[in-house]
This record gives C-alpha cells, structure tokens and sequence, in this order.
C-alpha cells in the first residue's frame, strides 16, 4: 500500500462527509464558534487515540497472539458493516445522547466512534503489523487523512447548508460504496494469508 492510497483509505474510513450530519445534530444547541472549537478539540483527541493504536497496537496483537490473516480478515468485517450502514444508513443506536449538562459531548461519541472508529483502528493495526518499517509513512498517511477530515468537519456547518440532506447523504453513499469494495479486498487478502500459512 502506498502513501496516497494508505491516506485515501483512512480518509474514506473516518467519513467526514456522513459525520457532518451526525457532528450538526449533536452540536446544535451551540452557537458556531463554539461549535468549531469543539470540533477540533474532539479531533485532536481522536487523532491521539489514533497514533497511540497506531504504534502500540501491533504490540497487543503479539501479546494477544492475534496473526495479521486475523486482523485483516476481522477488520474487513468490521469495515463491511460500516460501509453498508453507510450505504444503507438508519438511525444509529449506538451513538448515545450527551449527557453533558452545556450540551457539550467529551470524547463519546464524536472522537470515538465517529472519527477514530474500530474501522479506522484495525486499518492502522494492520498496516502497522503487515509493514512495520513504513511508520512513518503510515503516521503521515493518517495525519492527511485526519486533516482532510477535520477541515471538513469544521467547515461543516456552511458546507452542511449547501449541500443540504440530500447531498451530504449521497456523498455518504458513495464513499459507502468504495468502502465495500475495500472491504471485501481486505476480507480476501486475510484469507489468502491465512491459507497460505
């Protein structure tokens, strides 16, 4: 995997583009600066939790005892059903309501799971397990990906209103699809490796 098609994928995985809905609707009870503000303070604690799966991960995989047949083919699934909650989207009841009395959500669920997702972290485990001396290629594939997303997202409220409903859904949906496809070519990959062993 290269650096522009690692950067892609992570960008596709962590959805700006679905999560401005989602980051709009949790956040409308403040007003727009405060908005960005919190925005980019969830993104930068994402961005953490990111790097730190990113260099410690492939650690708890071997003290785990988990092969990367196991994590490709896992996370795979795992990135299938994501992108079909994209293709198909419903009313998520996995994301709870904030119960933050200023209406502010800390950490859950805009840094996790909408930004730094289980997808997202088992795409950086395997990279970091299957080609452990591009570090940092991975870490700058992941920082792109991360800032393209970010800029997205806090530009999301005038972005939000152009493209309204409609737009942003169906850019949802095709990046839903892409997913698929990846997906699945990461389900194969695990198996081959797997059977090859």
């Amino acid at each position: 995997m290269t650096l522009a098609s690692a950067a892609i994928l992570l960008f596709l995985i962590m959805d700006p583009f679905g999560n401005m809905v989602m980051f709009n609707s949790l956040l409308s009870s403040l007003e727009q600066r405060r908005r960005i503000v919190v925005i980019l303070r969830e993104s930068v604690i994402a961005y953490g939790i990111l790097l730190l799966f990113l260099y410690t991960g492939r650690w708890v995989l071997v003290f785990l005892g988990l092969r990367d047949a196991t994590l490709s083919i896992s996370g795979g699934i795992i990135l299938f059903l994501i992108a079909l909650g994209m293709v198909f989207p419903r009313k998520s009841v996995m994301m709870p309501e904030s119960d933050q009395d200023d209406g502010e959500p800390l950490v859950v669920p805009l840094a996790i799971p909408l930004i730094a997702g289980p997808s997202c972290i088992a795409a950086l485990l395997l990279m970091a397990s299957k080609e452990p001396e591009k570090m940092g290629q991975w870490t700058l594939a992941l920082t792109l990906a991360w800032l393209a997303s970010t800029i997205i997202l806090t530009a999301s409220v005038p972005l939000f209103r152009f493209l309204g409903r409609r737009g942003s859904a169906a850019i949802e949906r095709l990046m839903g699809m892409l997913l698929v496809m990846i997906a699945v070519q990461m389900f194969l990959d695990g198996i081959k490796a797997y059977l090859g062993n």
